[in-house]
This record gives C-alpha cells, structure tokens and sequence, in this order.
C-alpha cells in the first residue's frame, strides 16, 4: 500500500509539472507580439528634440504661386494671417530650437523652435562672415542701399531669439531690404513678446526657392504663441527677398541696376521727386523737408509717383506728392 501511494504521488507530481510547462509556453507564444514596439531615434537626432517639419513650402497648405506680387510692402500675410501648425504642434509646451539639413544644392530649409526668453542670448553676436550661403556675392550699390552691400546674410531664426549664429543651416543669402525691413521688425516683435509675457511661442521659418535657384525668393514666418492660445502672437506672412532699384537673378545671385529705375547719384536737370534714402520717403522738389536732408541720403528720381510706392517707398506727409 505504501509503495502504491508513492507510485501516485509520483505520477501526479510528473504530469503537473508538465501542465505547468504547457501553461507557460501557451501564455508565452499567445503573448510574445502585443508589447508595442520600441521607437528607433536616429543617432543624430536626440530623443527630446522635435525635428524640423519639413519645408513648409513643400506642402499642400502653401503655395507660391499664391504669395501676392510685391508691391512696395517689405511682407504680405498668408493664409488670412494664420500659421499653419497643426494642433499637436499648437499644444507643445517644451522649448526646442531644430534647424532642417541642406538640401542637395547646399540651400538652407526650414527652421523651426518653440521659443521662451531662457532661450535668448546675453552676450553680443559673433562674426558670421565665415559662412557663405547658396547664391552669395558680395556686392554694392552705392547710392541705392543705405549700408552700401545688397546681400546680408540672413538668420532664418534671428540671433536675438535663440543666440544661435554662425549656423550655415539657418543663414541665407538675404537683401537689406529682406533683413532690416522684413524680418527684423518681426523678430523685434517676437522678442518683446517673450520678454514681456513669459509665454513661448512657436516660430517656424521657412525660406522658398523655386526650382533650382540658388537665392530664395523670400521667406515664410510663422509664429503662434502657446500660453494664450495665439492671442499674444500670430502670424503668418510672406517677406519678399527684393531690393528697390535692382534686379536679382535668383539662380545665380547676379544682380543688375533696373533698367526702369533713372535713380542717379547726380542731381539731374529734370526730375519729379527727391528721394530720402535714410527714411524711405520721397518729395516734391520744393518741399520744406528736402532741407534737412543730408546730400549724401538725396536722391534725384524722374520716376512716377506710382513707380517710387512700387518700389517701397512712402510719400511725405507734409508735401503729399
């Protein structure tokens, strides 16, 4: 009897434990694919930094054949002024700062950030004049442009928002016109923002080359500050890369004195208007202003009142020619 109840135990001992074998190997083969699987960061890109969109130029929400003509005015707004984050991006409330490669031309891409005033430099800006983007030359006009050169080397996002500089990913060949009349004010105005509200802002820049032209045709900017839901700060706008007067070759970055433009460096025998290089306005030539210009900021134009505004510049409000 004894023998017989330790042959059961036995048994009963050996099929349990191959019922437990079963068990664990159903449960694990049942199981084995429903973990998710993990994602893959690429090495040059950190986990916590958001990479850059893409070219917002490149997508179906902006176009360029829909950026209106310049007609004198250093930006056009886009989109009826509104950006085009999506809502992920609108609800994204860690800074970052990405810069998209170059392109197989070497052409800057979009920059994007999510800006916060932590973010913006305390030190001066550094020389860039080591960086030479796509289409640059170094050329002058004298007695068209007011610092003398044509191209500026551009920050797609401004060294004064992120203290990033000589960064050949966000620096394009841009005109005076593009960087002190389109983009400065701008970022001027993004910048008091962050100071004064403490807020971020999503800031995204994108530069629009056509085809395989080497200097872009302008930029698109948009802004959309995060805190107040975009009631702080909104924005989407086109600024031109023109400059009065000259004519660019956007493929190459030649340029060329219009050949409309009678501009001279010389007061002519006849002309319509003066114009003051330093402010932008142009006046009657019997206009009381004309006095306080300095000789070196006249300039003596046979143009028509409606060249000189498509032109960029503005009518004195004293003479009102």
């Amino acid at each position: 009897m004894n023998i017989f109840k330790k042959l059961v135990l036995i048994l009963t001992a050996v099929f349990l434990a191959g019922c437990d074998t079963i068990s664990s190997s159903f449960l694990s083969d049942s199981h084995e694919n429903t973990d998710p699987p993990l994602v893959q960061v690429p090495q040059d890109q950190p986990a916590e930094t958001p990479a850059a969109s893409g070219s917002v130029s490149d997508s179906a929400a902006f176009s360029y054949e829909g950026v209106p003509a310049w007609n004198g005015s250093p930006f056009a707004y886009i989109n009826g002024n509104e950006p085009f984050f999506t809502d992920q991006e609108k609800g994204e409330t860690d800074s970052f700062l990405s810069f998209s490669g170059l392109d197989a031309l070497g052409r800057c891409q979009t920059a994007f950030a999510n800006l916060d005033q932590a973010m913006m430099p305390e030190k001066e800006r550094e020389p860039i004049g080591m960086i030479r983007p796509s289409g640059w030359h170094t050329v002058r006009y004298d007695d068209l442009i007011e610092d003398k050169y044509l191209y500026n080397r551009c920050h797609l996002i401004g060294y004064q928002l992120c203290g990033e500089n000589a960064n050949e990913k966000n620096l394009i060949t841009g005109t005076r016109y593009l960087n002190i009349e389109g983009m400065l004010p701008i970022e001027d105005d993004i910048a008091w923002y962050l100071k004064e509200s403490g807020n971020h802002c999503l800031y995204r820049v994108t530069p629009v080359f056509i085809d395989d032209e080497m200097v872009a045709r302008g930029v698109l900017i948009e802004a959309y500050s995060i805190e107040d839901h975009g009631t702080g700060m909104k924005m989407c706008a086109f600024c031109y890369n023109v400059q009065p007067g000259i004519n660019i070759d956007y493929k190459t970055g030649d340029s060329a004195r219009a050949e409309t433009s009678p501009i001279q460096s010389e007061t002519p025998s006849a002309y319509t208007y003066v114009v003051n290089k330093k402010s932008g306005k142009f006046h009657r030539p019997d206009c009381k202003a004309i006095n306080d210009i300095s000789e070196k900021n006249k300039l003596y134009s046979t143009e028509s009142r409606e060249e000189l505004i498509a032109e960029g510049y503005e009518p004195c409000g004293l003479c009102q020619p």
